[in-house]
């Protein structure tokens, strides 16, 4: 059964492609916006840090938040919180000369409330699809949010040349609103946890992390994926630009990312692989390819081909990924669970940041990226090498399955 036959399933997934759509053509509004308004590069740094910094600090409390409240309400409220601060930003950049402190806070503050919504996502999906149709819900999820990549660049544009940068912002507030509403309308399972302090709950959660081989070393593998992205996302326009004959090489790149993406999420909903933590992470090997490429300034076809093939790695593993977790978590420790990959995640991308330009002003701008190559080609290899990963499949070890809207006492 397709999951979108689940009302429930249904709506949330109708409010989260919405809301990618909205949260797709802000990057763009935001640098245009930014350096328009103070001509700083430095600004908008500024800005971004703003949004950075509360949303890495609160993940671990945002888990525990999820876990021991509705995941549903807590998505509700994240989503009206964040529709205010993007309505306040779109409005500052519509009327009157746009104040930088007024956007930084307003960045802080949606940054806060993305903490707090981001370990909802897993428990939504767990706690509305079971069986095999959660694989096809997070494919689902993951197709969309791909496709919102892929469109959100162009429709950023359009915005920002006809209505101006405000109007994205206002865009995704709307987007957030009516995300707020479809989740007002659905009915998620969910499984109490015992009244404990903030402390206790958090220790829970990485207990949870640390007892299981098979999800660390991952996790491992996947942030240095990501410190790697950060990697290829500061120094790859410099050298298509320089090297690969000017901007557009680096948009073809991208472009073919996203497809390659949306290709991985599909085939993900149809493939169930024996060991699919094992394919996956072996999948997310390839970014390899594009970092070295890039670094050898290969033909413009080439690198597209080898950054599509990468992020349909990419594409392939979320879906895949996503799914064993919600079958091998226990419902109860979900969201924290989650938010720890997340914050593993999220922190890597500001070294890569922050060490990418230094590599390169030693050894030169291929350097980073020859050293980012090794380290994710050998990080995810590597897990391999874990015999959890090896093992460990789609079989759920959760609690048995009880009606939409019930309510389960946690095992003592």
């Amino acid at each position: 059964m397709t999951p979108l036959r689940i009302r429930s399933f249904r709506l949330i997934f109708i409010g989260r492609t919405l809301s990618t759509v909205g949260d797709a053509v802000v990057p763009a509004a935001l640098a245009i916006a930014v350096t328009r308004a103070t001509g700083s590069a430095g600004a908008l740094a500024t800005v971004l840090a703003c949004a950075m910094i509360p949303k890495v600090a609160l993940l671990p409390i945002g888990g525990v938040i999820a876990d021991r409240f509705d995941a549903r309400r807590v998505a509700r409220l994240t989503d009206l919180v964040q529709c205010l601060c993007q309505v306040l930003i779109g409005f500052e950049l519509l009327y009157g000369r746009p104040q930088l402190a007024v956007i930084a806070a307003a960045s802080a503050v949606d940054g806060a409330a993305a903490a707090f919504a981001m370990p909802t996502r897993s428990p939504l999906v767990a706690g509305t699809v079971d069986g095999p149709a959660r694989q096809r819900a997070n494919a689902l999820l993951a197709s969309a949010v791909s496709l919102a990549r892929l469109v959100g660049p162009a429709l950023a544009g359009a915005l920002i040349y006809t209505l101006g940068a405000g109007s994205a912002f206002l865009l995704d507030a709307a987007s957030f609103l009516v995300s707020a509403a479809m989740l007002t309308m659905v009915r998620v399972r969910r499984t109490p946890i015992p009244a404990r302090s903030l402390l206790a709950d958090l220790a829970e959660g990485w207990s949870e992390v640390r007892s299981r081989s098979w999800y660390w070393s991952s996790l491992v593998a996947h942030s240095i994926w990501n410190g790697a992205a950060a990697v290829l996302a500061t120094i790859g326009p410099l050298i298509a630009t320089r090297r690969l004959g000017g901007d557009g090489s680096w948009v073809a790149i991208l472009e073919a990312g996203a497809l390659g993406l949306t290709a991985g999420s599909l085939l993900a909903g149809r493939a169930r692989p024996r060991r699919p933590v094992l394919v996956g992470n072996l999948a997310l090997a390839a970014y390899a390819a594009p970092l070295l490429l890039l670094a050898a300034a290969a033909p413009v076809p080439v690198v597209v081909a080898g950054y599509a093939l990468a992020m349909a790695g990419l594409g392939f593993l979320n879906p895949v990924w996503e799914t064993v977790v919600q079958q091998r978590i226990p419902e109860q420790v979900l969201a924290r669970v989650v938010s720890y990959d997340w914050l593993l995640s999220l922190a890597a991308m500001p070294v890569g940041y922050a060490l990418t330009p230094v590599a390169a002003d030693a050894w030169g701008p291929a350097a980073p990226l020859v050293i980012a190559a090794v380290l994710v080609a050998g990080a995810c290899l590597a897990t391999a090498a874990v015999p959890g990963v090896r093992r460990v499949g789609f079989e759920p070890v959760a609690p048995a399955r009880v009606e939409q809207g019930e309510q389960v006492e946690p095992v003592r």
